[in-house]
């Protein structure tokens, strides 16, 4: 099948989003920008990594973000929500000319490694690509940040997600510590 290569240079929207209750949700990154919608399903890990990344970034290009407690776009994902890949691995950069972040992702491979590749080769993985400004950035750091914690609560010992009757902790093993 021939790459795939979804550019979104002045996206509309760019969010992190869920499907399902808490601990059995599915995660996607969603963009839009005019009728073209695009969804990756990705990991809860790779949600909190990459919003994290993306505002240590901002804040090492544009300082410290102004204060707002929750995101500006709180509303669901768009549908149709069809599935273009899963997310392996991700990419992000600043790029200085636009004064603006750029996230690639691109499907579970074998290796799991990255994939360098010009934009028109055929044979290179398919490639989400979202150019975001300073503000969108900052408001999918925010609503990831309220995704993520929207989740089970955290085992206070070992991390791992409670369920609701609780779960079977490592560190309370003494065989394992």
């Amino acid at each position: 099948m021939p790459r795939r290569l979804f550019r979104f240079t002045d996206p509309e929207r760019f969010v992190a989003g869920t499907v399902g209750p808490p601990g059995e949700r599915t995660f996607y990154l969603q963009a839009r920008q005019g009728d073209a919608v695009v969804s990756v399903v990705v990991e809860k890990l790779q949600v909190a990594a990459l919003a994290a990344r993306m505002a240590d970034v901002l804040a090492a290009v544009h300082g410290e973000p102004p204060a707002v407690a929750r995101a500006t776009d709180d509303r669901p994902l768009d549908e149709p929500l069809a599935e273009a890949f899963r997310v392996g691995v991700m990419a992000l950069a600043w790029d200085p000319d636009a004064a603006r972040l750029v996230i690639e992702a691109q499907p579970i491979s074998e290796d799991g490694e990255y994939v360098e590749a010009a934009d028109d080769d055929p044979a290179a993985p398919d490639l989400l690509r979202v150019s975001l400004p300073v503000e969108p950035a900052r408001d999918f750091v925010r609503r990831a940040a309220d995704l993520v914690a929207a989740g089970r609560p955290a085992c206070p010992f070992c991390g791992e997600p409670l369920n609701e009757r609780g779960h079977m902790c490592t560190r309370s093993d003494p065989l394992l510590n």
